[in-house]
């Protein structure tokens, strides 16, 4: 039996993503970007499955909820109606000694700086706007500003008549969509959690006043409920309602998911009753009809949305942490294993020929290529067969298929399975429905 050691700590999760290529610092050989990351080429396919897994829980499996990829840049007016332009903003304070810029409302000010430990040199507050500006076209000119959006909600609101007139979708239904957003952050930490360009994950539902409390409660449950189907640990998840002085403008209720990453309880998703706010400013400030008529009782009125937001940039660091397990083994081994759900696991399968002689790597190959079709499939023949159990192990990879002389004489392969390191003898041509069983039935060790 394996012995769990300590829990992952943020130090521990940022080695181990560079080390195995998730996640690098931008530009990192000019010194990097302390608010940017990329993703290698582990992450990408982590973000890509998380993303996917995602979107097919929020569309394909409800008949009311279609998809949308709006722009990034809007028509000013947009964040003018959103409440944008004038709320979202931040407080901010300098410090004349040392320079360092604090939010006001994060700082005691009658207290030393937190840097440089001097008294009475921080400036007066002054809000400073969260939105990136920049201007559109060849001139720069006050007429020609636009933003970088610093949400998606925006354009799925802006498209609500298009949607309805096309898709012909009837209350109550939801618009999806996954994308980029830029917020010019004054404090950017703790890794991948906090940056200025990020990935949400938000699906705005619309529905008929008066029956928004009951969808608040209904997507409240349907959202708690994703994760554990995506396998994370639900001791490590709960709900926080926001008070009177944390409701956002727009907002009647919200709740957040939080979950328990490595620096503490954060903020995961927000599920929030928006009421008619949106659709309602975009009518008063576009002049264009945003009601919507019932055709049984020809009633006309302005939906109310309840909408479900969650970082898709958080979700990966979230999945990271809550996988990332320490075991020291009975051989007195200590063995780094990440505990993806099979479902987002950057790689599926581990093709690993025992030795690369007398036909074993060629065999290996044919099995390699016969998954590939259906998995993301990784072949590795270098070193000990116990050492590139490992990589594979703290790469994530839930199944390895280790060929050898055997393979040759009967067709069968070894099956190791990752979480508990068990390992069965299955038929080739068995081989792709069992790792799809497998896939379907998993439930974390």
């Amino acid at each position: 039996m394996a012995e769990k050691t300590a829990e992952v700590t943020m130090d521990k999760l940022v080695s181990l993503c560079k080390r195995r290529g998730f996640v690098f610092q931008s530009s990192e050989i000019y010194g990097g970007l302390s608010s940017a990351w990329d993703y290698g080429p582990m992450g990408v396919e982590l973000k890509k499955n998380i993303q996917n897994f995602w979107w097919k829980e929020m569309t394909q499996l409800h008949e009311n909820i279609v998809g949308l990829d709006a722009a990034i840049m809007m028509h000013p007016r947009v964040w003018e109606a959103s409440g944008h332009v004038a709320n979202f903003s931040d407080p901010l304070v300098d410090c004349k000694e040392c320079k360092n810029r604090f939010r006001a409302d994060h700082i005691d000010l009658s207290a030393p700086c937190p840097v440089c430990g001097n008294s009475g040199t921080f400036t007066e507050p002054r809000q400073f706007n969260l939105m990136f500006q920049t201007h559109l076209g060849p001139v720069k000119d006050d007429k020609n500003i636009v933003y970088l959006r610093p949400e998606t909600a925006q354009g799925i609101f802006v498209n609500f008549r298009n949607v309805v007139q096309t898709s012909r979708v009837k209350i109550p239904f939801g618009i999806a969509q996954v994308g980029k957003a830029f917020r010019n952050e004054i404090v950017t930490k703790n890794f991948i959690f906090r940056t200025c360009e990020f990935e949400q994950m938000e699906m705005q539902y619309f529905v008929k006043p008066g029956s928004d409390d009951e969808w608040f409660n209904y997507w409240r449950e349907r959202r708690m409920g994703y994760y554990e189907k995506l396998g994370i640990r639900g001791d490590r998840l709960r709900w926080h309602q926001h008070g009177p002085d944390e409701l956002a403008h727009y907002a009647k209720d919200a709740y957040d998911i939080e979950y328990l990453f490595p620096m503490g309880w954060q903020e995961l998703e927000g599920v929030h009753n928006r009421t008619d706010f949106d659709l309602g400013r975009h009518q008063e400030f576009s002049g264009k009809d945003q009601t919507y008529l019932d055709e049984e009782t020809r009633e006309r009125y302005v939906p109310y949305v309840i909408e479900t937001s969650a970082g898709l940039t958080r979700s990966v660091l979230m999945v990271l942490s809550d996988a990332y397990e320490e075991e020291q083994l009975e051989d007195g081994d200590l063995r780094t294993v990440m505990r993806f759900h099979p479902a987002v696991a950057p790689i599926t399968v581990a093709i690993l020929p025992l030795v690369k002689k007398d036909g074993i790597a060629e065999l290996a190959r044919e099995i390699e290529a016969e998954l590939r079709e259906d998995f993301n499939v990784f072949y590795d023949q270098s070193g000990a067969i116990g050492r590139r159990y490992r990589r594979q192990d703290e790469g994530g990879t839930p199944y390895c298929v280790t060929v050898d002389y055997d393979s040759k004489e009967d067709g069968t392969v070894t099956l190791r399975f990752r979480d508990s390191m068990e390992q069965v003898r299955v038929h080739r041509s068995e081989l792709a429905a069992r790792i799809r069983k497998e896939i379907k039935e998993y439930k974390r060790v």
